[in-house]
């Protein structure tokens, strides 16, 4: 019998974990991506025929970028306030986005490393509208891998 694939990660129950306490879920994430620069040069070939080569340059990390519905909750505020009163290495940290299954067993996890809030923002508010207010936080951070759970 042919062995079974892991079902795909379905992306609507994760958490932000720092220092291995769980801080809040959230509606969306995006960010969990690098970059590498390419640097181009020429190269005289045979019989003076140019040769564009690229070679890898500097690595850049994505920002994490992560939603919530804004709550009494004042956490991300108080991490995001550290930064703003110049603390930033109290605010450097290392976590984690962490998905979870149905069942809320772990199955996936990105851990960054030297993670602040560069970014906070609210939604507006209005009194017409009934919809969930919306507070957005983005963590620059110095690395990022993907571990299993």
């Amino acid at each position: 019998m042919a062995e079974r694939t892991a079902d795909p990660v379905v992306g609507f129950w994760f958490a932000l974990e720092i220092d291995g306490i769980t801080e809040a879920t959230f509606r969306e994430a995006s960010g969990f991506g690098s970059e590498t620069q390419v640097i181009e040069f020429i190269e005289q070939g045979a019989k003076g025929v140019p040769i564009i080569r690229k070679v890898p340059g500097n690595l850049k990390w994505q920002n994490i970028t992560l939603k919530r519905g804004l709550t009494s909750n004042t956490e991300l505020w108080a991490w995001r306030q550290k930064v703003i009163d110049g603390k930033i290495d109290e605010a450097r940290t290392n976590g984690s986005i962490v998905a979870y299954d149905t069942l809320g067993t772990e199955i996936t996890r990105f851990n960054f490393t030297s993670g602040w809030p560069c970014k906070w923002t609210s939604a507006g508010l209005n009194a017409q509208d009934n919809s969930v207010t919306i507070e957005e936080i983005e963590i620059a951070h110095e690395g990022l891998v993907r571990a299993t759970g």
